[in-house]
C-alpha cells in the first residue's frame, strides 16, 4: 500500500495522530503523538518521546493502527499496519530522525522511532458530511472553529 497525496496532505495538516497498540493478551493502548511524520512512499514514522507503553506493546505485537485528521475540515485517513522500533543502530534511523528533528527543533530527544509498514487505508470523515450531503468543507470550518471556541 503506498502513500498518495491526499494521505501525505492529510499527516501535513493533523497536528496529533493517535497510535493504538495491543499487548501480546490483547489489552489496548492508544496514545497521542505529536511528531509523527510520512517515510517513503509506503510508511509512517512517530517519534517515541514518552511511550514507554507503545514501545513495548509494539516489541510484542507489531498490529498497529494510526488515525489523524484535519480537526477543522474533520477528514483523514485510518491506517493499519505493522510497525517496528528503529533504534540508533539501524541504518534508517538517521535519515528518519533528520525528518522528525525538525518538528521537535532539538526540543524532545528520542531514541527510537517506531515505524509504521502500511497495509491497509480507510478515510475518516465526520458523520456530518453523510447525514447532510450538502454540507461543504468551508461550512465544516466554520462550524468546527465555532465549537471550539476560534
Amino acid at each position: 500500500m503506498h502513500l498518495t497525496k491526499d494521505i501525505k496532505d492529510y499527516i501535513d495538516k493533523s497536528v496529533l495522530c493517535w497510535l493504538a497498540t495491543a499487548s501480546l493478551d490483547n489489552t489496548p493502548n492508544v496514545s497521542p503523538k505529536e511528531i509523527f511524520d510520512y517515510y517513503g512512499h509506503d510508511s509512517i514514522i512517530v517519534a517515541n518521546i514518552a511511550s514507554p507503553q507503545t514501545v513495548h506493546n509494539i516489541k510484542q505485537n507489531a498490529n498497529v493502527c494510526v488515525s489523524f485528521i484535519d480537526i477543522l475540515v474533520q477528514k483523514g485517513f485510518q491506517v493499519k499496519g505493522k510497525a517496528e522500533i528503529i533504534t540508533k543502530t539501524d541504518s534508517e534511523f538517521s535519515d528518519m530522525e533528520q525528518k522528525l528533528i525538525k518538528m521537535t527543533e532539538g526540543k524532545f530527544p528520542f531514541a527510537s522511532i517506531t515505524k509504521i509498514n502500511i497495509e491497509h487505508v480507510k478515510s475518516i470523515i465526520a458523520p456530518k458530511y453523510m447525514l447532510y450531503p450538502e454540507t461543504t468543507e468551508e461550512e465544516q470550518i466554520k462550524s468546527a472553529k465555532k465549537a471550539y471556541g476560534f
